[in-house]
């Protein structure tokens, strides 16, 4: 409750950050999400990118969670999706080295498939709709 209070005193950074950790958290207060959404909107211009990248992940969350909730931002969700997808992605060795002993087991399938919500799956096989996510050192 305090930090809405204050939400005027945050610079844009700080106010991504706490939306997003209290995604994270699963913060069941629809309330809370709008209102910092709405203070969020009014400065939208002043985000930066890896910022906008993760306003659109609490977009999708809030959309999620509470399907007849307004939540501002939401009506942003294409510009923050190409923010979020403009994010460099970068395999990892360990993920190429899964992949390529899974392709000699005999799946074919392809790395860093785009899916329509703009996720970056590590291997996949779309038509067969099967992924892999290799979590692990970079």
């Amino acid at each position: 409750a305090e930090a809405l209070r204050r939400i005027n005193e945050f610079n844009s950074q700080n106010m991504a950050t706490i939306v997003w950790a209290f995604a994270c958290v699963c913060w069941d207060s629809h309330k809370f999400f709008s209102t910092l959404g709405s203070a969020i909107v009014e400065r939208l211009g002043e985000f930066a990118e890896i910022d906008q990248s993760q306003l659109y992940l609490v977009a999708l969350y809030v959309q999620i969670t509470w399907r007849d909730v307004d939540f501002p931002v939401s009506r942003h969700l294409e510009s923050l999706r190409s923010a979020y997808v403009r994010q460099e992605t970068a395999p990892s060795q360990l993920q190429g080295d899964v992949s390529a002993m899974i392709e000699q087991l005999g799946w074919n399938h392809g790395t860093e498939h785009r899916t329509v919500e703009g996720f970056s799956l590590d291997l996949a096989d779309p038509a067969a709709k099967r992924a892999i996510e290799v979590d692990g050192p970079s």
